[in-house]
This record gives structure tokens, sequence and C-alpha cells, in this order.
């Protein structure tokens, strides 16, 4: 296969997913900001905080993706201004986001071209279909790291099926080079521990007589390449925070998988539709039915994706939609069904083969409405808009603290991303992700404590109550809430209260009439363009 031919089977899946991507437009996830406000605290010597003054707290779980926006501020790339009139904060992490996925096609073409005869047309087809899922495309360009997670997931794929198809599992190099992979993903999300298991599993089913000393030698080195990385990392956060676990997993209570988890997967079969999947799964049982030179290599490949699937069942619903934890999935799950039907229709018959492509096509037009709809429903009402949060917790609570004169005014809110980013008033993480005490209440779901720990020890100068968030903690039933705080005012769903004890009469219209003339049009204004994005002033 030509460098060019090589080049051109990457190019295109690369265009159609950045042209996907930009139906987006320039919308980032709120949760995505997080991350953003840690680089810049990391960067700026303040430590790994959400502002300024704040607790040392691992409010990510993304140290890898962390990594590399914090190398981005440090040269200038990111949280400094702009390219070309586009905010680098949008910019930057986008751009990570399509240079991962061009990492996960090149993956592709080196698998297909161990496994097959026809690269270009396996990388071509498999990166398409990933291209056009909504799932791959939304989360890939959201400013959080699902990009560099299906690069890890397709770089230990593209490792360990190249070494099975050519004999070569229990070499040093493969070895290594798993375990840095499995590494690499651990540290990008902390679901992505279970690709550790990849390799040792692959070497376990293909183990033969007379390997076991080899093969328990190469299990070995693996193991400690991904050890010596993700123990130092582990060592670090339990001197700093005191933690095996990162804040955010004690606030998600991640629990043992139930017989629920069972049917989640499912859903991802529904979103594809059904045809396409059943055809799918045809050609992959077919292909591993069969004896032939690279069998070994579709074995390992499949190893690696039904661990993304137990992975996904096993985690928590995740209120942000799309799916956005199916990355891996849809990842490895289109890189093997690619080599799959590659293998198996050149073996069929003329007329099964035209029954399979008239089939394929049917599956696919089933597919594409459903997708096309996912797509549009997203670009219509995209998940969490950083901007938004930036409105209506950043850049409104730090009018209110204006108006009422708190030199340290704090607001307890669910959102707090973009809020961190804009905003110099406190901010107190209700759903726990960037605030220890509030994490360690969901962790034992003791609502009543978290409660009187809000009203009792914080007392914040602002509530923001919204959402499920403020329902499942009771605090708007509280009557601790109306008893100490007046309400200034509600938009969309989400109102905003104050201390009752910092404001008179005089400051509380005050505060009524700022929301009524400059918040309430703010937070509509930016509900209204969802996909454009705001200036972030820096106050780190």
């Amino acid at each position: 296969m030509s460098r060019s031919g090589a080049t051109l089977a990457v190019a295109v899946p690369t265009g159609m997913l950045a042209a996907h991507g930009w139906l987006y437009g320039r919308w980032i996830v709120d949760d995505a900001a997080i991350t953003f406000a840690y680089a810049r605290s990391i960067a700026s010597g303040l430590g790994p905080v959400l502002q300024r003054g704040a607790d040392p707290v691992e409010g990510y779980s993304n140290p890898a993706w962390l990594g590399l926006l914090v190398a981005g501020r440090w040269l200038g790339l990111f949280d400094h201004g702009s390219w070309l009139g586009v905010p680098d904060v949008v910019a930057y992490p986008k751009l990570l986001g399509l240079l991962s996925a061009v990492g996960v096609f090149v993956c592709f073409h080196l698998t297909a071209r161990a496994l097959t005869s026809r690269p270009a047309l396996v990388t071509i087809g498999a990166g398409t279909a990933l291209a056009c899922t909504p799932s791959f495309a939304i989360w890939t360009f959201s400013g959080l790291e699902n990009g560099l997670l299906a690069f890890a997931v397709a770089g230990l794929a593209a490792v360990v099926a190249h070494a099975a198809a050519g004999c070569r599992l229990h070499c040093l190099g493969p070895a290594v080079a798993c375990g840095l992979f499995a590494a690499l993903a651990s540290l990008t999300r902390p679901d992505g521990v279970i690709y550790a298991g990849v390799y040792p599993l692959v070497v376990l089913v293909l183990l033969r007589a007379g390997q076991f000393s080899r093969a328990a030698a190469a299990v070995a080195v693996s193991t400690v390449a991904f050890a010596v990385p993700t123990g130092l990392y582990l060592g670090w956060r339990i001197s700093t925070f005191g933690e095996f676990l990162p804040n955010t997993a004690l606030a998600k209570s991640q629990g043992l998988p139930d017989l629920d988890s069972l049917h989640r997967p499912v859903e991802l079969v529904s979103y594809l539709g059904w045809p396409a999947v059943l055809i799918a799964t045809g050609m992959v049982a077919l292909a591993l039915a069969r004896p032939w030179p690279g069998r070994a290599g579709l074995v390992a490949l499949s190893v690696p994706l039904v661990l993304a699937i137990a992975a996904f069942a096993v985690l928590n619903a995740d209120w942000m939609g799309e799916y956005r934890f199916a990355t891996p999935v849809w990842t490895l799950a289109t890189l093997t069904s690619a080599v799959a039907s590659a293998r198996v229709l050149p073996t069929l018959a003329v007329p099964s083969r035209t029954v399979v492509a008239a089939l394929a096509v049917a599956a696919a037009a089933v597919s594409s409405g459903t997708l096309i709809d996912a797509a549009r429903a997203f670009r219509t009402a995209p998940t969490a808009p950083l901007c938004l949060v930036a409105a209506n917790t950043g850049d409104n609570i730090a009018g209110y603290a204006r108006i009422v004169g708190a030199a340290r005014a704090t607001v307890l809110a669910p959102d707090v991303g973009g809020a961190a980013l804009v905003s110099p008033v406190r901010i107190v993480d209700l759903a726990g992700l960037t605030d220890a005490a509030m994490a360690g209440f969901w962790h034992r779901q003791d609502w009543g404590g978290l409660r009187n720990h809000v009203f009792d020890e914080v007392r914040p100068t602002f509530i923001k109550s919204h959402g499920g968030w403020s329902t499942i903690t009771g605090l708007v039933t509280d009557p601790r809430l109306t008893n100490r705080y007046a309400e200034i005012g509600s938009t969309g769903g989400s109102t905003d209260w104050v201390r009752r004890d910092l404001v008179g009469e005089l400051r509380l219209a005050q505060l009524r009439s700022y929301h009524r003339e400059v918040a309430e049009p703010r937070d509509l204004a930016m509900r209204q363009m969802p996909r454009c994005f705001c200036a972030l002033p820096s106050h780190a």
C-alpha cells in the first residue's frame, strides 16, 4: 500500500468527522470547563484547585487530558486569546479532539493492514461509520477527553491485533506498548483501567502448549509498563488529596453492577439500529468461525471490544445524554466489524454477496434516519453549554455580589465549570465534583447531612436551585431555604436566592431589578444561541 493511499484512507474519515463536528458549532460542554479551570490554576502555579483560594480537590477525572490542556496554556495555545477570531478555549480542545481522531484512523489502518488485504478500504469504511455516529462526533468535540480515550483504545487494539496476527504476542515491544496504551486509557478516564486486562486476556485466550513461560514473562512486562505511570499518579493522588479515588468518583457514587446493567448495551443497539448491528455481529461471528491466517488478530481485536461493552454496562447512566461513555464501544465496534466483513465477503458466492449488500444498504438507511434525528436534536439543544453556565452562574451571580457588596461572596450551584472561568465569586459545588465535603454526602446519599452542611456550615451568600440536583437533595423543600433565603428571580427552571441576613428591602429590590433587567435577558440570550461562544475573562 502506497503512502499516498494510506494518507487518503486516513484523510477521508478525518474530513467527514470534521464536517460532522462543524454542525455543533463552538459548543463546549460545561463539565469540560471544570478541567479548563484546573488547567488554568495548575499552569498559573496555584496547584490543583478550581479557583484561587479554594482547597485542593481532585475535581477532574482525566489527568492525561488535563496535562494536554496545561501544556497548551504554557505554550500560549490555550486560555490566552483566540485563533483567527475563534476563542482558543474552543479551538485548542477541539483541535486536540480532531488530532486524537486522526490517531484513531491511523490505528485503524495499521490494524487493517495486518489483518486484511484492503487496508485503505477497511479504514475508510470503519472511519466513515465512526465519523457519522453523532455520539462519537459530539463528545470528541465537546472539550472533554473522549477523543484521547478513543485513541488509547484504538492504539491498544492495533498493537495487540498486529502482534497476535504476526505471532509476536509474547515479544517485548507489543507487551510494553500494550501496557503503556492501557496506562494512557486509565489516566484519561477512571473506567479506562479496565483495558489493563486486554493484553493478559489476549495472551490467555491464544495461549498454546509450551508457551506458558514466555507468556507469563510478557504479561509481567506489560503489567509493569502499565503500573509505573499509573502507580506514580496514584502515589501523587494519595500524597496530595489523601484518597485512592478521584473526588469525582466519590461524588458519582459508582456502585456494583446489577441486573439493569445487562440492559444498557441494548440501548446502544437501539441507537445504531438493530439491522446494522445484526449484520455486523454476523460478519464477526463468521470471521471468527473460519480458519484464516489473521484469525488470531481478530480474536485479539474482539477482547478490548468486549471489555469496552462491559465498562459501558457497569458505569452509571450519564445525565449528559448521547451515550458519552460509549466512545470506546463505537471505536472498537466499527473497526472489528469492518475487518471481519473484509475477510468474509470475498469468500461468499456472488448471490450471497449480493443479498448481504442489499441488506447492508437497507440497514444503513434505517440507521441513517435514527442518527440524523439524534444529530439534529443535539444541534438544537446541546447539553449544558459552557457559556450558559458562565452567564447564569458566573456573570449573573458576580453582578449580584457587587450589589450586595459581599467581599467574600459564595454561591452554591450544581453547574460550576463556566462560572469558575469567569467569576471571582467563590463556588460551592452542589454536585460534589469539586467539593470533597459535598462528594462525601453524595457518596453516602446523606441528603439530610448535606442540607445541614449547606444551611448551618457553608451558609452560601447565594444559592442557585436547579433541576434534579436540588430535588434529589431535598434542598428546595427544606423550610430553611425560604426562611433564611429570599428569592431573587427565576429563569429557565433555575431560581436564584440570597441570604436574608445580608440584604435589606432596598438591596433585595435592587437584586430583583438587576435580575429583570440584566440577568434574565443575559440568560435567555445564551439559551437562544447554545452553539455560540462567549468571552471568558481570566480571574486566575
